[in-house]
């Protein structure tokens, strides 16, 4: 399968390791809107701007879209959809129906095949939720993220005039990750279940004041949050910050038995150093499905949640039953 990478940051690099590690991919063709002499790939991929993808479609099973959510995918998903299958991350969750919407347009426009919203939340996560949910229809579902970087925060906090650079921490509030545990069923708020830490370098003679308060009545991304935001400068955000570990759980406590008299938790729980990376990895595993759905004549949007588990595995169906079921 040939993958495509179109944008080139961290995340984009973080999917360029994950196709190294599948032996049933190539990773043919970087985009990027820099100067393409000016980027140096992991693997010495070949780097051409933008501007110029429309000219490797005959050569692009599945073309994978490495931009922010805020700005850049809204638009980027649904043109490409358009010429080539795609995958990306879209993680505004309030606006996933609409992006849905327009990219399932476009896709059977040009009839391909995109999955959108894929990662690990959403993505590894949605798929928790349902699969919980279905075993235990009475009961709650909780999610937490963190401690850990958000890359689509981060990457909205830098798109604010004024800013260099920033990083976004999502921190869970231990009382109540340690509630849910227990078995408790309590009703939380979004601000009772996490906070939010920006770190912010800002432009010499920037308005930090307006940069602040831009940043804590972002909606999707900040206003329902209590938000810190301070500012430090680039060279102890690249030493103090310059990881990008994140991580978090999907809980869900539900009950059975006639009276409910049974009670069970179901979790799952990651730790990643690398945000990039991992969410590389899940990308090119559903870049692998959209290929094989594809193949069988799927066209339209998708999400993980539409996926059967075995078109995400490079193993082969027999394979799968006999050392994973």
């Amino acid at each position: 399968m040939k993958i495509g990478i179109y944008g080139y940051g961290n995340l984009g690099r973080g999917v360029e390791c994950a196709v190294t590690s599948a032996p049933d991919m190539e990773l043919v063709d970087v985009f990027t809107r820099r100067a393409p002499e000016s980027v140096k790939t992991l693997t010495g991929a070949k780097v051409y701007h933008v501007s110029e993808a429309l000219n490797f479609r005959s050569e692009i099973d599945v073309m994978i879209i490495c931009g922010g959510s805020a700005t850049d995918l809204p638009e980027m998903t649904p043109e490409l959809a358009r010429h080539f299958n795609v995958v990306d991350s879209f993680d505004t969750h309030a606006k996933i129906p609409e992006h849905l919407k327009r990219v399932d347009d476009s896709a059977r426009e040009g009839g391909n095949l995109a999955l959108i919203s894929g990662g690990w939340d959403p993505g590894l996560f949605s798929i928790a939720r349902v699969y919980s949910s279905a075993f235990l229809p009475s009961g709650k579902d909780y999610t937490f993220w963190g401690k850990g970087i958000s890359q689509g925060h981060s990457d909205a906090i830098r798109r604010l005039p004024g800013v260099v650079d920033a990083r976004q921490y999502t921190i869970p509030i231990e009382e109540a990750i340690s509630a849910v545990r227990a078995g408790d069923s309590p009703e939380l708020t979004t601000a009772e279940k996490h906070r939010r830490l920006c770190y912010v370098v800002a432009e010499e003679g920037a308005d930090r004041a307006e940069i602040e308060r831009k940043i804590k009545t972002m909606p999707n991304y900040f206003s329902d949050y209590e938000t810190t935001v301070e500012f430090i400068s680039r060279e102890e955000l690249l030493s103090e910050h310059g990881g990008m570990p994140h991580g978090g759980a999907v809980i869900r406590n539900g009950r059975t038995g006639l009276s409910g008299e049974s009670s069970h938790t179901v979790e799952l729980n990651i730790r990643l150093d690398s945000n990039p990376e991992f969410t590389g990895s899940v990308l090119v595993a559903a870049a692998r499905a959209v290929g094989r759905m594809r193949a069988r004549g799927a066209t339209g949007a998708i999400t993980m949640l539409d996926v059967a588990p075995a078109d995400l595995s490079e193993l082969d169906r027999l394979t799968l039953i006999s050392k994973m079921l």
